[in-house]
């Protein structure tokens, strides 16, 4: 079943033509990969998707009903997550009340406070402080944990190993993982090419506002050339 389906988008920031024609579909349950260089049109592609910056052309489907121009508020109400670039959690709030604010029909999904600190066992020994003092990688983990509490049928992640060690990114690779396994839709936007190949069901590769690979991640891991070219490999 496809839950989410970008069709034929274009979209601009006032007068620059960033989107140029992007179609990807999403499979209920699968990780898609989305890999491309710095600038190449991959967090515009997010937030067309969730409203933040709308197509002017083109159609996005979500669960069967067309989300293209509709606030990015509703889409959230309809079942859709993002874990932005940048983290972006409420710097003054503690961890739990990071969490709280967002939480919304527990019923759904069954995520919860509890859950989420299953997940991240590190922020339940976090959950009083206030979240500008974590590091990079505990901000990391509340973005996601965040997401969860709103219970999404499908989770988009932009950049989210951006700025961390390695150490901490395979951290977050296997909690990811975990979600896979629990039956999460996700659009994975990534640079970290290596790391998102061993993740992801499918993969597209961006440049210059286009999609120009479409493929299993085995198969671009065998494509040298394009590897090269698109990703700098």
């Amino acid at each position: 079943m496809t839950i989410l389906e970008v069709e034929d988008i274009h979209t601009y920031y006032g007068e620059a033509y960033v989107l140029q024609g992007v179609s990807l579909k999403l499979e209920q349950g699968q990780i898609l990969g989305l890999l491309g260089r710095n600038g190449v049109g991959k967090t515009t592609l997010v937030g067309s998707i969730i409203g933040f910056n709308p197509a002017r052309r083109g159609r996005i489907m979500f669960k069967g009903e067309e989300i293209t121009k509709i606030p990015s508020y509703d889409s959230v109400r309809q079942g859709m997550a993002i874990v932005p670039q940048g983290r972006r959690v409420f710097p003054t709030l503690s961890v739990e009340e990071n969490l709280l604010v967002a939480e919304r029909s527990p019923d759904r999904h069954n995520w919860t406070l509890d859950r989420v600190y299953t997940l991240f066992p590190r922020l339940k020994e976090r959950r009083t402080q206030r979240s500008k003092t974590l590091s990079g990688g505990e901000q990391q983990m509340l973005a996601i944990g965040r997401a969860l509490m709103t219970n999404p049928d499908c989770l988009l992640m932009d950049e989210p190993s951006e700025g961390l060690a390695p150490i901490i990114i395979q951290g977050l690779w296997e909690a990811i993982s975990e979600l896979k396994k629990q039956g999460l839709s996700i659009l994975l936007v990534e640079q970290n090419a290596a790391l998102t190949l061993k993740l992801v069901d499918y993969v597209h590769v961006m440049s210059k506002g286009q999609i120009v690979y479409s493929g299993l991640p085995k198969a671009l891991d065998a494509d040298e050339a394009t590897k090269h070219q698109y990703l700098g490999i």
